[in-house]
């Protein structure tokens, strides 16, 4: 049986370089790894990695393929709205696109979404009904 977990999220950029400072502005630092062509960010429980596009393409067997960002989003949960606020502040700042700024919406939270330099989409958000435990892990309440 395959286990319910995601362990490590890897993302096509087009210029390491930038992607690393973007996320830098947003306070991540990365972890330490001798290897240049990939940048990894420890996250809750998990791992982020930054790899460039054509390089991510031969990784999968798929050398000359032309990678998207495909149709997801990455999300970050937040215990406010003003917290939102910020975090979404932060991200167009340090040269995010802005997409939608935070607002309530219709299930009844609070959200706004941006892309990264390289298009890849991520959602801030505050949900009422899934309340974050001290250490900002979310799990999902028993009747979500």
């Amino acid at each position: 049986m395959t286990p319910q977990r995601v362990t490590l999220i890897t993302l096509g950029v087009d210029d390491l370089a930038r992607s690393k400072a973007f996320y830098a502005a947003l306070g991540w630092t990365p972890h330490p790894s001798p290897a240049e062509e990939v940048v990894f960010y420890q996250i809750h429980g998990a791992v982020l990695g930054l790899f460039g596009r054509d390089a991510l393409a031969k990784d999968q067997g798929r050398e000359g393929a032309t990678l998207g960002t495909g149709a997801t989003t990455l999300a970050q949960n937040f215990a406010t709205q003003a917290e939102v606020d910020q975090a979404y502040a932060q991200a167009v700042a340090a040269g995010a696109t802005a997409l939608k700024a935070p607002e309530k919406v219709f299930w009844g939270g609070y959200s706004g979404y941006y892309a990264d330099p390289d298009g890849h989409v991520w959602e801030l958000a505050m949900n009422p009904f899934w309340p974050l435990a001290e250490d900002g892990s979310l799990t999902l309440p028993e009747q979500a």
